[in-house]
């Protein structure tokens, strides 16, 4: 039963062309916003806080400074408005869910570069 679960998960999963990313990473995710009859691509660029789930309910959690207030979004990897998602920087952090970035200020924020 559980190999017809996860069979049925893999064969209704649509993306695969996202690139690998995890928690530290700086992407900008492009996606698009219909307003009545038009639809337009936004961006939103920060710090993955976290991955979670897997499958179809598998979702990323980014974090951004939008003036002085942090503004976080939680995006579903299944998405069908997210047309892509770019990497910026690679970061080099400890855990898979970084929480305790969100009280962290000033330089103090800063994630170190992963050494490729």
């Amino acid at each position: 039963m559980a190999d017809l679960m996860k069979f049925v998960k893999d064969e209704f999963v649509t993306r695969k062309d996202l690139p690998e990313f995890g928690a530290g990473d700086t992407i900008t995710v492009f996606y698009e916003i219909s307003e009545g009859e038009k639809t337009r691509t936004q961006f939103f660029k920060g710090v993955v806080i976290q991955r979670r789930g897997s499958g179809n309910t598998e979702t990323f959690t980014i974090r951004k400074m939008s003036g002085a207030i942090g503004v976080e979004r939680i995006f579903p990897v299944n998405l069908p408005a997210l047309q892509k998602i770019e990497i910026n920087k690679k970061g080099a952090v400890r855990r898979a869910r970084i929480f305790y970035f969100r009280q962290l200020t000033g330089k103090k924020a800063k994630i170190r570069d992963k050494r490729r």
